[in-house]
């Protein structure tokens, strides 16, 4: 059962994990810093402590804390109860969730097992965005697809905002970062029966909902806001697929892209 200790003081060293995470070159999500896993608000925190990431412990005030009363009996982690002015001294602004916790990171799965288990991949070139990222994982959530692949440029999923955007998807959604040179790293993916089909704009790609991915091991291919994918990359793909859109609008917001494939794909989950 989780320890509840009171904090009265924002210098507590009891409470460091979570100190001036305004500050860029001090948060410890960022990329040289401490690479602690960090949930924000109740819905998160709970998918954090129901995760393989080793909860090291939690701060927030009374009232949120209570409400993980349940999911905290069955952990052995300090929380920290404080004040919101505490807290918000302590982190470096208000949070309106309430409540914090932060985890070490788990091993990522390795490529060969998450082939043998997946039907259907979603595989990113340059998605450097957090919150396109976490919408992304979100969204594979919510409409059954196995895993996700990180290609070259991709931001690190476990980041701080890409968490909160996920809603905490991003902790059960398995992920990789596909090794190699790139795009030739894609034919790992034939060899083990998937269709590599790349999402673009351009008008001469197939329209996807005649493209006869559904039932079919398929790797999807989604590249970066605004420039998409490499010709590199698109060379690479076996299909080339796309969205129909009314006249005068050329694209959709990466996640949003993505939404649409994944359910094309998998039927909904």
């Amino acid at each position: 059962m989780a320890i509840l200790t009171t904090v009265e003081h924002p210098d507590d060293p009891r409470i460091d994990d979570y100190r001036d995470l305004t500050t860029a070159d001090r948060r410890p999500d960022r990329p040289g810093g401490r690479g602690l896993v960090i949930a924000e608000g109740v819905v998160v925190v709970r998918r954090l402590l129901d995760s393989p990431y080793p909860v090291r412990s939690l701060l927030g005030v009374p009232r949120r804390l209570d409400e993980l009363s349940d999911d905290l009996a069955g952990v052995d982690v300090p929380a920290y109860a404080t004040d919101a002015d505490t807290m918000a001294r302590a982190v470096g602004f208000h949070l309106n969730r309430g409540v914090l916790a932060v985890a070490d990171r788990a091993a990522a799965p390795s490529l060969d097992a998450v082939l043998a288990r997946a039907r259907t991949l979603a595989v990113c070139e340059g998605v450097g965005d957090h919150e396109n990222l976490g919408s992304l994982f979100r969204n594979a959530a919510a409409l059954g697809v196995d895993a996700i692949l990180l290609g070259p440029g991709c931001s690190d999923p476990l980041y701080r905002r890409s968490v909160r955007v996920s809603m905490g998807h991003v902790l059960r959604v398995p992920f990789t970062t596909l090794d190699g040179a790139w795009p030739a790293a894609l034919e790992r993916l034939r060899e083990t029966g998937f269709t590599v089909a790349a999402l673009t704009p351009s008008a001469d790609a197939e329209p996807l909902a005649t493209a006869g991915l559904g039932g079919r091991r398929v790797a999807l291919l989604l590249g970066a806001e605004g420039p998409g994918l490499t010709a590199e990359a698109l060379a690479a793909a076996d299909r080339r697929v796309r969205i129909p859109m009314a006249s005068g609008v050329d694209s959709l917001n990466v996640a949003t892209a993505a939404a649409v494939a994944f359910h094309a794909v998998t039927g909904g989950g």
